[in-house]
């Protein structure tokens, strides 16, 4: 695939508003914030809010098992030789995984009337979720020497190479109640458009060079299949084989609904435990906008008649063809987080510790969270966190002075860092605040 083509749908679908990260994690804790509601519909704020538009909630996050986040923008402008670099090759991993997360609210508010608390938001997120073999790495330095030809009797099995897409607009309405003095409870409603999924599967590409008198040709073996639905993605074909994909407008192609659920339990007067589960939904996509394509499982390519690639994604290799279209159903990535602080100090500092899980779509991703928190008023709020994740350990930070919120969950380290997010944000108070 042309330079990963996932992105040019990311980046066309997203650049007309902002990126925002899946959830901010350090502001969970901080009662100021609106944010915290991302991660559990209970979590009400001291008072009402409208975020501003794009400088309202401002966040990009990408993480990597085994990359840096300047590896990953390598990998992405896959013109460069990056994986010739030896410092590159060494730090791969056996199955080197990638996942990333943006989402925007175009338009996000909420306010208490009554007993209850009611927010609305309209924004659109893209989900991203990669597996790439190391032997995938293997094939494309050793295919890029000067020296090299089918002939001399290489051989390369790759296998579980994954790569999954989704995207879709959110028009979300949620409500949260305190039940008693000690139970919250609340839930979000979510109308789900579909702009476009994505879902490749290579189980295995096999090749073996020989000679064949004068001449010289490989055997490639393939197994791989295709699902795609987009307004405006065409499978672009060569002697009946997929060699691109073009994507040209935005548009939707898929409906679906979603649903938040959270609550909140005050155990004693300092000791409060939380519990929610995220993005429990659905998109149905329409057959006139998707795309079916499936390799055959053994085809004898002649070396003339194949073209060397630096991509590490490419069609071009996999043998698809075009099958025919049909609609298809696809699930969210569901969110199970886990929270609980203690306070003192009259409630001004506190200590929390938060688990979120994640089930995505190629693999399950799990978090926790140590925070130290600061909240003197509603004006400011401050929190220190230390969370430990798969792959490693990260810190980060988050403070609110008045309507300006910074903060990231994992701090930046240099081009080396693993898991990188950043996050700014800025609302305007709605309303009386809560006593």
């Amino acid at each position: 695939m042309r330079k990963l083509l996932l992105l040019g749908i990311c980046i066309s679908f997203l650049l007309p508003t902002a990126m925002q990260a899946q959830y901010m994690r350090s502001s969970y804790f901080m009662d100021g914030s609106s944010t915290r509601m991302q991660l559990n519909p209970a979590a009400q704020p001291k008072r009402g809010y409208i975020n501003l538009p794009v400088i309202g909630s401002l966040t990009a996050e990408v993480s990597s098992n085994s990359l840096g986040i300047q590896d990953v923008i390598d990998v992405f402008d896959s013109d460069g030789e990056f994986y010739n670099n030896d410092k590159f090759y060494n730090r791969l991993k056996g199955m080197n995984e990638l996942n990333i997360n943006l989402n925007t609210d175009v338009i996000s508010f909420g306010f208490y009337r009554g007993k209850g608390f009611w927010s609305f938001n309209v924004g659109a997120r893209v989900d991203v979720d990669a597996t790439i073999p190391k032997t995938m790495f293997e094939y494309l330095r050793a295919t890029d020497a000067e020296d090299f030809t089918w002939g001399s009797g290489r051989t390369f099995n790759i296998q579980n190479e994954k790569l999954r897409l989704n995207s879709y607009i959110e028009v979300g309405a949620g409500y949260s109640r305190a039940i008693n003095d000690r139970l919250t409870i609340g839930g979000k409603a979510k109308l789900l458009l579909g702009a476009g999924n994505l879902n490749l599967k290579i189980n295995q590409l096999y090749m073996s060079g020989k000679e064949t008198g004068l001449d010289s040709e490989f055997q490639l073996k393939s197994d791989a299949y295709l699902e795609a639905s987009a307004k405006g993605l065409d499978l672009e074909e060569e002697n009946g084989y997929i060699t691109d994909l073009d994507y040209n407008n935005f548009g939707i192609s898929g409906y679906g609904a979603g649903l938040d659920l959270g609550a909140s339990y005050q155990v004693m007067k300092n000791l409060t435990f939380s519990a929610a589960i995220l993005d429990l939904g659905f998109i149905s996509w329409g057959k006139s906008s998707t795309q079916i394509a499936e390799s055959n499982k053994d085809i004898a390519i002649d070396k003339d008649n194949y073209s060397e690639s630096t991509d590490v994604l490419d069609f071009e290799l996999y043998g698809l063809q075009k099958k025919e279209n049909k609609s298809r159903t696809t699930s969210l990535s569901p969110t199970m987080v886990l929270g609980g602080e203690y306070g003192f100090l009259n409630n001004k500092l506190g200590v929390g510790l938060l688990s979120t899980t994640r089930f995505g779509q190629l693999k399950t991703y799990s978090e926790l969270t140590l925070s130290a928190n600061y909240r003197p008023n509603t004006l400011i709020n401050a929190t220190l966190s230390y969370s430990m994740l798969q792959g490693g350990e990260t810190f980060g930070f988050a403070f609110k002075v008045g309507p300006l919120m910074l903060g990231t969950d994992y701090m930046f380290f240099g081009n080396n860092s693993k898991h990188v997010n950043a996050f700014i944000g800025l609302s305007i108070p709605l309303g009386k605040r809560k006593i």
